[in-house]
């Protein structure tokens, strides 16, 4: 299963990528996060449902310092990573 993620509000210079990455790796998950020039932070997440599942519930509150407005999830046709990582650009 692989998900796009494009969440908003205050989640740059906070932490929010390091601590997504943390988070899905810790959940066995592959990907990659990224700042979008427009303040947002997008992430492509592949892996089992469940686990997938509690990054969506995590990506909607992120690190404490994160005022997250929204999070707007759509389905990924991106081949996962071949080496499993997880990736922050």
């Amino acid at each position: 299963m692989a998900k796009r993620l494009m969440i908003e509000g205050r989640v740059q210079g906070v932490g929010y990528r390091a601590s997504f990455a943390a988070k899905a790796i810790a959940l066995g998950l592959s990907g990659w996060v990224r700042n979008r020039r427009d303040g947002s932070v997008e992430a492509c997440v592949h892996g089992e449902v469940a686990a997938m599942e509690a990054i969506i519930l995590w990506a909607r509150r992120g690190p404490i310092a994160a005022q997250v407005r929204n999070v707007t999830i759509e389905d990924a046709a991106e081949p996962a990573p071949s080496d499993g990582a997880f990736k922050i650009f």
